[in-house]
């Protein structure tokens, strides 16, 4: 996990000499005309996750949220010159995963991804300083590791065993972000449709609430 947390933060002090690089040798502005809107921003974020899994089998249902942190960078690219509308995309570390009870015994999931998000940004631009950025899209996902706590047993396994989770994810990303001057702000929601049991019978999906903060270049 130390060696991801390090990737992500080696590719996050690049960003700021990338941003210096205008796209195509221009300085492309809004149809506002916002100064603090280019053709390309490229972002850092760091935040907390509210987790849940639901599963039809109550051995994998943690239905109760788990917080957890996750923390990436962001790249977004303006696909139309003379329109705010942009689509973004990042690589993130997260910490999903839930928490419940079976026969009256605590159980916890961890469930640790390397996440790849893109989604199409709106960039409303309020007074040249603020804008709001609704967005919609979807994400990939990747597990690299995490545990499954059975307190009643007093066991832990890892997650993504054989019988109970797989590796990969994907889903749905929806929600809302804030910017005065680089400094920004989000909420989003990733809501997974992907089934991530290994059972043949039953299925698990997972879901998460974000509140991410962080700058954009």
């Amino acid at each position: 996990m130390k060696k991801i947390l390090f990737t992500l933060l080696a590719v996050a002090l690049t960003l700021p000499a990338l941003a210096q690089r205008p796209l195509h040798g221009t300085r492309v502005e809004t149809i506002r005309h916002n100064n603090h809107q280019n053709a390309t921003y490229y972002g850092l974020r760091l935040g907390l996750g509210l987790a849940a899994v639901h599963s039809d089998d109550t051995q994998l249902d943690g239905g109760s949220m788990q917080a957890g942190l996750n923390i990436g960078v962001a790249a977004g690219f303006q696909l139309v010159p003379t329109s705010p509308v942009y689509i973004e995309a990042g690589l993130d570390f997260v910490e999903k995963g839930g928490k419940g009870t079976h026969d009256h015994k605590k159980f916890t999931y961890d469930l640790n991804y390397i996440e790849l998000p893109i989604v199409i940004k709106y960039i409303y631009d309020i007074d040249g300083d603020f804008s709001v950025q609704p967005f919609l899209g979807g994400y990939l996902a990747c597990g690299v590791g995490g545990k499954v706590k059975d307190y009643g047993e007093r066991a832990s396994f890892s997650s993504f065993d054989d019988e109970y989770f797989g590796r990969f994810d994907g889903g749905l990303r929806f929600g809302c972000g804030g910017q005065y001057d680089v400094l920004y702000a989000e909420i989003a929601y990733d809501l997974g449709l992907t089934n991530i049991s290994n059972d043949t019978f039953d299925s698990a999906h997972n879901g998460c609430l974000y509140i991410n903060v962080g700058v954009n270049f």
